[in-house]
């Protein structure tokens, strides 16, 4: 059962950051969009590497906590067990189907109540990530850097070193 939850949190969490970026990148389309010799022409310096690291990082941290609540939501449910949830959530807006499963207005209500925390999440996850890849990031500097990292490799080294020394600095601070 905890794997099934599990499953749907991280299909969930996988959805929420495709939006993200797409949305961000829609967001900033009047920018110019790099390549890897744009990259390296342009001089992406650490510091907007770190930058980016750091949205990327926080933005992270977001989805990993709405996960965290939704996952406790459905466990600390007494009412509905986890399958029970998965299987009602799949079918949640088919009233017909809602019948044929013999959902109660409990469940339904509960389902619909993680729903909105979803959404609600979601929503925040999304205006927080698109407002720090415009205004922190810059949105010119966003695209080139998440659109040179998949065909620069000297690029994708720096960021991968300078992602975990963002991430170990907030596992230091968290302590």
């Amino acid at each position: 059962m905890k794997k099934i939850v599990f499953l749907f949190c991280i299909t969930f969490a996988a959805s929420v950051v495709s939006a993200q970026e797409q949305n961000a990148a829609s967001d900033s389309s009047n920018a110019t969009t790099a390549t890897s010799g744009d990259a390296a022409q342009a001089g992406i310096t650490d510091e907007e590497l770190k930058k980016y690291a750091i949205t990327m990082d926080s933005v992270n941290d977001m989805k990993q906590n709405l996960l965290n609540e939704i996952t406790t939501m459905v466990k600390e449910n007494e009412d509905m067990t986890a399958g029970r949830y998965n299987e009602l959530s799949k079918i949640i807006e088919d009233e017909t189907k809602l019948t044929e499963a013999k959902a109660t207005p409990e469940e339904i209500a509960f389902i619909k109540e993680v729903a909105k925390v979803k959404d609600e999440g979601a929503q925040e996850i999304s205006d927080t990530f698109q407002k720090l890849a415009q205004d922190f990031v810059g949105a010119k500097t966003y695209n080139e850097i998440k659109n040179s990292l998949p065909t620069d490799d000297e690029l994708k080294k720096r960021y991968d070193q300078i992602f975990s020394e963002v991430q170990s600095e907030d596992s230091a601070s968290t302590k």
